[in-house]
């Protein structure tokens, strides 16, 4: 299967070969025609599947069937739950677009910048991609208008209500049009995201893709057993004793991540943390300063986690467990990506040992297990 087989046309087809995109992925696959025939669509699958262009691409193909917009009406609509995702999928949009007929503007808006560039940049905008805050914010200062939306995305659904963007999802869904071609994608299917089905889907065609495990193959994964106070000096002895340039440590809480950067740094490791309590502007410069090097450990929690690609990233540490084993998998599958081989490690203590146990089963994988009591970590 290739892509000029899915009914793209031939400058999204010139611009995939430019950007050396592989064949389709299963997402891809089932979901482009089904967009291009103006179906509402329910996908299932995993971050990092190909979803972003399985939308993406349909609705940049349906635009150049259609009229420039009036300035400032938005016609596609796309809602993440965080900034970094935001981002990514933006750069997405623009990428994919360069070589189109008819030019079509997308933007990315989300909270932590200011609000009053981002008004500025709405202007011609077609397609926006918006975190449910700022895209608020911004129907209350009249900046755009949503009432000739026919495009409306919802992804990655289930961290948009776990999360709690619950209220802010109806005040966005009373602002739509009533007749819209809708795309609603998820990693998980539970109880909310059929609710949040029943209300904006119409016969949807339903698209499930299993989570590759490949990827989880590619990873080794030790787990070390360790007494609370021990994680800090056993983090860093790893990192100092194999001399190691690039890990991304995840931790459970935004005070946590903090204070494991603040150890990290009083012993001489370059680190910053990425959590949401820091700005858009401190966000975006510690992905980028841990993507050339210039530090060594980047400490996230789950929620800044989500739209991070790292191409290449040798090594994750959970320095303590998510509670769903799911986000565990989501975690280190931010290593071996792309075929390359990755490294998982995880520090268990006594309390936390029992929910390893489930987190394998679900996996179906042992992971190595190693008790670190032995190990000298005087002076780390």
């Amino acid at each position: 299967m290739t892509f000029a087989n899915l009914g793209l046309c031939a400058p999204l087809l010139a611009t995939l070969e430019q950007l050396d995109f592989p064949a389709p992925y299963p997402i891809q696959i089932a979901a482009i025609p089904a967009i291009l025939a103006g179906k509402d669509v329910l996908g299932i699958a995993q971050t990092g599947s190909g979803k972003t262009a399985s939308f993406a691409l349909p609705i940049l193909q349906q635009f150049q069937q259609k009229p420039p917009a009036k300035n400032r009406h938005i016609t596609a609509l796309i809602v993440v739950p965080t900034r970094e995702l935001a981002v990514q999928v933006g750069n997405v949009f623009k990428q994919l677009s360069v070589r189109l007929e008819r030019p079509v503007k997308s933007l990315a808006v989300f909270g932590g910048v200011s609000i009053n560039t981002q008004m500025i940049h709405l202007q011609n905008v077609e397609i926006l991609i918006a975190t449910p805050g700022r895209l608020l914010d911004l129907l209350d200062k009249n900046a755009m208008h949503l009432s000739e939306v026919d495009i409306f995305v919802l992804d990655e659904a289930d961290k948009m209500l776990n999360l709690g963007f619950q209220v802010e999802m109806n005040r966005i869904l009373a602002a739509l049009p009533v007749k819209r071609q809708n795309l609603l994608f998820s990693a998980t299917l539970g109880k909310e995201i059929r609710t949040v089905t029943e209300i904006t889907l119409h016969n949807p065609i339903k698209i499930e893709i299993q989570a590759p495990t490949d990827n989880i193959d590619l990873i080794k994964q030790i787990a070390y057993m360790v007494t609370e106070d021990r994680k800090g000096p056993l983090l860093r002895y790893l990192i100092k004793e194999q001399n190691l340039k690039q890990v991304l440590v995840f931790t459970s809480s935004i005070h946590r991540a903090d204070n494991v950067v603040n150890k990290l740094k009083i012993n001489g490791i370059t680190a910053l943390a990425l959590h949401s309590q820091k700005s858009q502007g401190a966000r975006t410069d510690a992905l980028r300063y841990f993507k050339t090097g210039e530090i060594t450990v980047l400490v996230a929690t789950d929620l800044a986690s989500r739209g991070l690609d790292i191409p290449f990233l040798p090594l994750v540490i959970n320095y303590e467990l998510p509670r769903s084993p799911k986000d565990y998998v989501h975690r280190i599958g931010r290593t071996g990506r792309a075929g390359a081989s990755g490294e998982a490690i995880a520090f268990l203590t006594e309390e936390e040992e029992p929910h390893f146990y489930v987190i394998q089963k679900k996996m179906q994988k042992r992971v190595e297990i190693i008790d670190s009591q032995f190990f000298e970590l005087k002076g780390y």
